[in-house]
């Protein structure tokens, strides 16, 4: 019959007890030899099985060493110091791995908001499915209570939503048709039926488990070195107890050094850490890939944000129309046509412009050309315009007269972004745009220098003039301005060169060159974005710029944690083994003292998953 670790433990720590009262009551002390003897075979069975399974691919583990001490001791007939080791072995054994599942409950907690039906329209009829069966442009419905399957778009209802597992802000949003709804988000109230945009392994949430998933095995350059330290440490320790027997020819004290030697603690010191940090923070919208990027994180110097959409809301509005050779509303009715194709941000803010003061567009551009950095060139009417910047306008030979600088400057010097509209030989007028700085965009600059961030700069493809209004809005310490997507990875690599270890925060959409292309990148409000998820190191999953400081905080608890349990087990290790060349540690008392230490470790890697919660999350995020 297959027994559980803990039924061995169990089993192994009755046939310990009744060797003990056999012994005490002066019954045949061979009875109770066999009771101990027993005890160490059940409970050391499954670490020699272990130890040579790990044989076989050259790998010399604490099990081998275990084991070898074991068989000693049966040996020199010391059956109780047999038992100890193996039954307090596989008791820290057990306790080890309830203890990692309790890091692992950050982990268990987002898969136990996975949707377990979903309730779709097939021939009129609503039926219940598994998610997995839903089809890609298929109708949902959700009632209150219920969990979302998909990623989709509302076609009829409103509700408010709990997207905590997708952001980790559990107050609940409101969303209406036409809003982007996602997978294991759940209905607090209300009605949807929703088109299924994305299904099964492609929707956020799926995708979510996964990079955590990984992130959980992508190891940091810590662990790596001291896995490969154990690889060479573990033979070394067998080497030298073979050497201390041939000096002392003391057998007991060579078997207590292969077991107290191990460097179970150390091993799992780093692990246990990241495990605990990246489950964290998956609980609270930050994506973190993996344990080397955990490392990293907290060793940045510099941070890099892009502007649009990352400092500010990413929702710019037109505030003004200056036409010089045209009709205002003409002016931006062309310009909407003209920008129709596009996805700027700055292009939506046109069109909305003009269909809010004309309704709906019900043209589009008889042809059109993007430029990348500068903007369009459009026919629109079968007129041929320019809608871009001064770059644009420069290259296409489009002088811009004194009275239209002046305007242009003036808008720009109040942080507006300003959009020139020409035909091939003169400017015909311009759109101002402005969009809103985040709210707590300020108070994460000031939090972000209190962590010791060096410095932060801000790179944009705006005009000097918008970058220096918000630059000095904010506080940041220096900006580069009318940059293209390769430019910004200059500026990156510039930074890098002075400065040191350089991360962009960006969007994810326009920002992904530059992303890639950091020591570490991190994408903003990412819910859904492609993009974002696969080019980033690290994602939050919220608009909510202020995670930024918790992401930093946070990797710096868990490297900080990480180095407590290194220096502990250290030290524990150390002490041990002068303990037993000192005859004072022995076999049984020593791994006693060597399970509580990994025990000790593991506890300690479990406070990180308390980082942020309840009345510490303002300090964490304010420090």
């Amino acid at each position: 019959m297959k027994m559980s670790k803990g039924q061995r433990v169990v089993l192994a720590g009755i046939l310990i007890a009744i060797s003990f009262i056999l012994k005490r009551t002066a019954l045949d002390l061979w009875v109770a030899n066999v009771f101990m003897i027993s005890a160490a075979v059940v409970a050391g069975l499954p670490i020699m099985k272990n130890a040579i399974s790990a044989a076989r691919y050259r790998i010399i583990g604490i099990d081998a060493l275990v084991s070898l001490a074991v068989i000693g001791a049966m040996f020199l007939a010391e059956y109780w110091e047999a038992a100890a080791v193996t039954f307090l072995f596989m008791f820290g054994d057990y306790l080890e791995s309830k203890t990692i599942e309790k890091t692992r409950s950050s982990i268990k907690s987002l898969l136990d908001l996975a949707p377990d039906t979903a309730r779709v329209i097939r021939d009129g009829v609503e039926v219940e499915v598994s998610p997995d069966e839903v089809i890609k442009g298929d109708m949902v419905i959700v009632k209150p209570g219920e969990k979302i399957s998909i990623d989709g778009t509302i076609v009829e209802g409103n509700a408010y939503i709990n997207q905590a597992a997708i952001t980790g802000e559990s107050i609940p949003v409101s969303r209406e048709e036409d809003d982007t709804v996602f997978s294991g988000t759940i209905i607090e109230s209300g009605y949807l039926k929703i088109r299924a945009d994305r299904v099964g392994e492609d929707t956020t949430f799926a995708r979510i488990l996964q990079m955590v998933e990984e992130a959980q095995d992508k190891k940091a350059k810590t662990q790596k070195f001291l896995e490969v330290f154990s690889r060479y440490y573990t033979p070394a320790i067998i080497v030298l107890a073979a050497l201390l027997f041939l000096v002392t020819k003391d057998l007991v004290l060579s078997l207590t050094l292969l077991v107290i030697a191990c460097p179970g603690a150390l091993v799992i010191s780093t692990p246990v850490s990241i495990v605990a940090g990246i489950g964290n923070g998956a609980k609270h919208g930050v994506l973190i890939k993996g344990g080397e990027i955990m490392e990293n994180l907290g060793k940045i110097d510099v941070l890099a944000f892009d502007k649009t959409g990352t400092l500010t809301e990413g929702k710019p509005k037109v505030t003004n129309v200056k036409a010089f050779e045209m009709d205002e509303d003409e002016l931006l009715q062309i310009a909407a046509i003209g920008e129709s194709y596009s996805e700027h941000p700055l292009a939506r803010a046109i069109i909305a412009a003009s269909e809010e003061k004309f309704g709906e567009l019900n043209e589009a551009p008889e042809e059109s050309e993007i430029i990348t950095g500068q903007g369009l060139k459009v026919k629109v009417r079968g007129k041929t315009y320019l809608i871009g910047n001064r770059k644009l306008m420069a290259e296409n030979g489009v002088t811009v007269t004194g009275e239209e600088e002046t305007y242009i400057e003036s808008e720009e010097e109040h942080g507006q972004t300003v959009v020139i509209v020409s035909s091939l030989e003169k400017m015909l007028g311009s759109i101002s745009i402005a969009d809103t700085v985040r709210e707590d965009a300020k108070q994460l600059i000031k939090n972000l220098k209190a962590q010791g961030i060096k410095k932060v700069v801000m790179l944009t493809g705006d005009n000097k003039r918008a970058a220096a209004a918000i630059s000095k809005e904010l506080g940041i310490d220096e900006y580069y301005a009318e940059l293209l997507p390769e430019g910004k990875v200059k500026a990156l690599e510039t930074l890098q060169e002075k400065f040191g270890a350089t991360a962009m925060v960006g969007d994810g959409v326009n920002d992904a060159p530059a992303l890639a292309s950091a020591d570490l990148g991190i994408a903003i409000g990412g819910a859904g974005t492609d993009v974002a998820m696969e080019t980033a190191d690290v994602v939050l999953m919220s608009d909510e710029i202020k995670r930024l400081s918790y992401a930093i905080g946070l990797s710096r608890a868990t490297v900080k944690n990480m180095k407590q349990n290194i220096y502990f087990a250290i030290i524990v290790a150390g002490a041990l083994l002068a303990g037993v060349l000192a005859k004072v540690v022995f076999l049984s008392s020593g791994m006693l003292i060597h399970e509580i230490s990994v025990l000790l470790v593991i506890i300690n890697a479990v406070r990180l998953l308390g980082y942020g919660e309840k009345g510490r999350t303002r300090k964490v995020l304010y420090d």
